[in-house]
């Protein structure tokens, strides 16, 4: 498959996998971004792609930023129709303000398939061992 990308800023830098056989690619801000702690951030990538019929990309965290800074990427869809400009939405839940520097990495993403069903309304359902068990009720 082959993932067309359209530069919208040209000094944008495009996705790029960090290693053969990574599942996401890496996203890389196009400008300096500070996000303050608490705070949600739009982060620009400066590119657009062309999904193709029948995937999704999908935002994903990297676990660096995640894990050792509180960089948590919010939303994540991106529908093989849209054609703007990649804008990743992060949040900072760590305890100290981070700076994306331009060209550096804000999110990975994954393209997948999709399967479309069609929507019918159902006056029951099905029953299962679970039920309508939710919120933690298969215990810890």
């Amino acid at each position: 498959m082959i993932l067309k990308v359209k530069k919208m800023n040209p000094e944008a830098k495009l996705p790029e996998y960090a290693k053969e056989g990574d599942a996401g690619m890496d996203l890389f801000a196009c400008e300096e971004v500070v996000v303050t702690v608490g705070k949600i951030a739009k982060i620009h990538t400066g590119i657009s792609v062309e999904v193709p019929d029948g995937y999704v990309g999908l935002f994903w965290d990297k676990s660096g930023l995640s894990i050792n800074h509180g960089i948590k990427v919010l939303g994540g869809v991106l529908d093989s129709g849209y054609r703007g400009e990649l804008i990743v939405g992060v949040v900072n839940l760590g305890s100290e303000d981070y700076v994306f520097e331009k060209n550096h990495k804000v999110a990975q993403m994954l393209i997948q398939s999709v399967v479309s069903v069609k929507i019918e309304e159902a006056a029951e359902l099905s029953e299962t061992s679970r039920g309508a068990g939710g919120l933690g009720s298969t215990g810890k």
